[in-house]
């Protein structure tokens, strides 16, 4: 017959965490981690969380990425609980509801890995195809476009309700493949400055016009395509942190997707 094991005292407990408030040490939390907002940004992290992402990455990569989010969540969250912050069993219940997840968004060539928790982007990185039969074939074959980077973004950042910043990227974007500096009536950019501009005005998140709505079959909609390169990384990445007036770029929206098809295209190219 087997035995529950033995539960810590509520009173135990009370007096832990008293000692932590008295202590006054602040845990480390996803905002000083990862680039995330809102509530989860002031969340410890705590380990059933880093296990949680080891379990996704494990289970879509085969085992957990070295340096990649599982491991600074690993290490995040050891220091909390050696400093008493956290328990052993902890989870951040935002983590838990809203989900860990790590989705690949399979590109010729490769893929893209993008990993979330609640929702929210905290790492995306790119991995060429080991089973390409020579490196030269698969940078002619394989290259990634501008247009498939565009698609690519409207599945990692297909929720997003499109920005100025958006909007002036994705405006870059087909200025890369058209040459020229006039938006094309009813094309990619048009459609992406409308939406800004309709968000603008409206304040229900739900009833935003979202990326994905803009940028799906993007390849299709432009009235040109070709291999994204350093140059056009550059051109969209300036125009999304200069319009919004960032430091970086949105992880996993139009810039960065633009910057992750490159990278992927240079790997190719040169191994």
């Amino acid at each position: 017959m087997s035995q529950e094991q033995p539960r810590r005292p509520q009173k135990e407990e009370e007096q832990q965490q008293q000692g932590r408030r008295q202590r006054g040490v602040e845990p480390i939390k996803y905002g000083d981690v990862f680039s995330v907002s809102g509530d989860l940004a002031s969340k410890p992290i705590a380990p059933q969380d880093a296990a949680m992402m080891q379990s996704a990455e494990a289970a879509v990569l085969g085992q957990p990425q070295r340096g990649g989010p599982a491991d600074a969540m690993q290490a995040a969250a050891a220091w909390n609980e050696k400093a008493g912050l956290v328990g052993r069993r902890d989870r951040t219940n935002i983590a838990t509801e809203e989900g860990i997840t790590v989705t690949e968004t399979g590109v010729p060539g490769g893929r893209i890995v993008t990993e979330r928790v609640a929702g929210q982007v905290v790492g995306q990185y790119v991995e060429g195809d080991p089973t390409a039969e020579t490196q030269a074939q698969v940078a002619r074959q394989s290259a990634i476009t501008i247009g498939e980077a565009l698609e690519a973004a409207a599945q990692s950042a297909g929720d997003k309700p499109v920005d100025r910043a958006d909007a002036a990227a994705i405006f870059v974007a087909e200025q890369c493949v058209t040459g020229s500096n006039a938006v094309t009536p009813g094309g990619l950019a048009a459609s992406a400055q409308t939406a800004a501009n309709y968000n603008e005005g409206t304040l229900r998140d739900d009833a935003k016009i979202k990326i994905s709505d803009v940028l799906m079959g993007a390849t299709a909609k432009l009235p040109a395509d070709r291999v994204a390169s350093r140059q056009d990384a550059e051109w969209v990445v300036n125009a999304e942190m200069r319009t919004g007036g960032k430091a970086a770029a949105h992880p996993g929206g139009v810039a960065a997707s633009v910057a992750a098809a490159v990278r992927l295209n240079e790997s190719i190219t040169n191994p």
